[in-house]
């Protein structure tokens, strides 16, 4: 198992989200670099879970599925125009520091 959370960042997420990550050393994807644009919820999580990323989303279809079981590496949301781009990546550093993957298995973290 890996020792750090990996995120992977839904298709309705800033690229600038991706890159205040990247400078802190967090390895992330996001949906049009793995090929994933216009896919359905269900998709990004299968990829997730299989690749062993924490999705994060704006997304209350994410919060929908895992309230439904649908098996995930772990959700991290934030509703949409919540919180400002630095707040994102901060808490997510935060969820990066703090937690293991395995602790964030079938969670869901509200930011």
């Amino acid at each position: 198992m890996r020792r750090t959370i990996r995120f992977h960042l839904d298709e309705n997420c800033s690229q600038a989200i991706a890159e205040g990550l990247r400078r802190r050393g967090v390895d992330v994807t996001t949906t049009p670099e793995v090929g994933l644009l216009g896919a359905l919820d269900e998709e990004q999580v299968a990829y997730c879970r299989v690749e062993g990323r924490v999705i994060f989303s704006y997304d209350e279809d994410m919060l929908r599925l895992a309230a439904a079981g649908v098996e995930h590496a772990g959700v991290a949301f934030c509703k949409q125009r919540k919180r400002g781009i630095g707040d994102i990546v901060r808490a997510l550093v935060l969820l990066w520091e703090r937690l293991e993957p395995d602790e964030m298995v079938g969670q869901v973290k509200y930011l």
